[in-house]
C-alpha cells in the first residue's frame, strides 16, 4: 500500500564512512579467508547484518511507522512511546547508531519517536498534546527544525482562529 503520509528522512552523510569501513572489513575478511567471491560475500553479509539490525532492534519504531503508513495514528503512539523508552534506557545504542544499527539517520531514534508522537496526536485532532510533544522535542533537541516549523504552523492557526 502506497502511503500519502509525509516522511522526512535526514541523512548524516558522515555516517557512511564507518559503514563503508565495516563493509570493507567484511570483504577483507572473506578475502583473507580465501573466498573467491570475497566482494559478493562481504557485501551480502553487510546487507544481512544491516537489515537485521535495523529491523530487529528498533522493532517498536518500525511497527509504529507501519501503522502511520496505514493511517492508524492512535495505535502508533504507544509503539513510538515504547521506542522512546527503549532508546532512553539504551542511549549508547542510539548515540552510536551509525555503528550499532548501521543507520545513517541524522536524527536519533528518541528524537524521531517524539516527532512521530507529536505528528500522530496532530493527525487524530489532539492539538494540545501535539503542541505539548513539539515543545518537549525542543526541550530535549533544541535545533529540531520539524518541531520549530510545526509549532510555528500550529501557533499561526490558533492566532487566525481567535
Amino acid at each position: 500500500m502506497v502511503s500519502n503520509v509525509p516522511f522526512v528522512r535526514q541523512t548524516a552523510w558522515i555516517s557512511l564512512f564507518p559503514q563503508l569501513l565495516f563493509c570493507g572489513l567484511l570483504i577483507s575478511g572473506y578475502y583473507i579467508a580465501g573466498q573467491q567471491e570475497f566482494f559478493l560475500f562481504g557485501t551480502l553479509t553487510y546487507l544481512a547484518v544491516s537489515i537485521s539490525l535495523r529491523y530487529l532492534v528498533p522493532r517498536s519504531h518500525r511497527k509504529g511507522i507501519d501503522l502511520v503508513k496505514q493511517k492508524s495514528f492512535k495505535a502508533a503512539i504507544p509503539l513510538f512511546e515504547r521506542s522512546y523508552n527503549f532508546f532512553s534506557k539504551n542511549q549508547w545504542i542510539d548515540r552510536y547508531r551509525y555503528l550499532t544499527l548501521l543507520s545513517s539517520s541524522k536524527m536519533c531514534y528518541r528524537e524521531m519517536a517524539l516527532v512521530n508522537i507529536a505528528f500522530c496526536y496532530g493527525q487524530i485532532g489532539n492539538a494540545d498534546k501535539s503542541i505539548e510533544y513539539y515543545n518537549r522535542i525542543l526541550t530535549e533537541f533544541p535545533s529540531n527544525g520539524i518541531a520549530i516549523a510545526a509549532l510555528n504552523f500550529l501557533n499561526g492557526i490558533s492566532r487566525v482562529e481567535k
